[in-house]
């Protein structure tokens, strides 16, 4: 808080009640450097094991749809197999026309990873966006 004083009878000496807004703006200034600098930081790859996580289960109103995906690259949607030309007339059937219901997509863990993101584009190409990865629980 600044004080201004002044000179002369006419003036009365007492405390400026303007807010100094100089240190504000430089403590905000410094917050946006190291934001801008962290940002990109936090979206860079990293090394990950994505087999298990300790996440808590989604709670949604309706049950998702479960599409696994089991060792041998079988592609299953609610216990029922799908090959490469019905996946999505099952998803279809499944999901009763609502592109916004929440799929579970589970995959092997000796799959490669690029069958998993292949069969994700390929319900994403179709309109399903929410599609989620599932992982097991660690063993305590």
């Amino acid at each position: 808080m600044g004080v201004k004083f002044s000179s002369g009878p006419a003036h009365r000496v007492g405390p400026v009640s303007d807010i100094n807004v100089t240190p504000l703006v430089d403590v905000m200034l410094v917050l946006l450097i190291v934001f801008m600098v962290a940002a990109p930081m936090m979206t860079a790859g990293v090394k990950v094991d994505l087999p298990t996580s300790n996440a808590k289960p989604l709670e949604e109103p309706k049950p998702p749809i479960v599409v696994s995906i089991d060792a041998a690259g079988t592609v299953y949607v609610n216990q029922t197999a799908a090959g490469a030309d019905n996946l999505l007339a099952l998803m279809e059937r499944e999901a009763g026309g609502d592109k916004e219901r929440r799929i579970h997509l589970r995959g092997d863990q000796s799959l490669a990873y690029g069958r998993i993101v292949q069969t994700m584009g390929t319900l994403n190409d179709a309109g399903y966006a929410r599609i989620a990865l599932v992982s097991e629980a660690p063993a305590h």
